[in-house]
């Protein structure tokens, strides 16, 4: 493999993070939202990632990519609020289950591996320039 794939592998890696990322923001924007009714209530959404090897003039490169973003399948949770304007005839509103932990641990995990690819882009920058400087001397 190329020293410069390693710019495409990191490079898609970083994407993949990136999305993570924008999936957990949107998931703890929404824990908090009501609806009247259980099967309105947002649900949290996670990316699966698949690696993929690009074949390119016979040269595979491998990469990172989102195979699919799945919902999650915890159940609404019920609120006896009767004076709420969503409520319905009950009284219950719902609310998505959300944990808020959860996703605060997956956003620190997904910013620490952009955060790694970004290292490694770095160190990979590093050692051509480096390479480079060898025939200077």
């Amino acid at each position: 493999m190329s020293s410069l794939k390693i710019f495409d592998v990191a490079g898609s890696a970083m994407s993949a993070q990136m999305l993570r990322l924008n999936t957990v923001a949107s998931n703890l924007a929404n824990a908090e939202t009501m609806a009247s009714k259980a099967e309105d209530v947002y649900k949290a959404r996670h990316p699966v990632f698949e690696t993929v090897l690009n074949q390119v003039n016979g040269d595979a490169t491998p990469s990172v990519r989102v195979k699919q973003i799945v919902e999650s399948d915890s159940p609404a949770i019920p609120h006896y609020m009767p004076g709420h304007p969503m409520a319905n005839k009950d009284g219950y509103v719902f609310s998505p289950g959300v944990n808020a932990i959860e996703e605060m641990a997956d956003m620190i995990s997904a910013s620490r591996s952009y955060q790694n690819n970004v290292e490694v882009l770095s160190t990979a920058k590093e050692l051509i320039i480096r390479t480079l400087s060898l025939g200077r001397t």
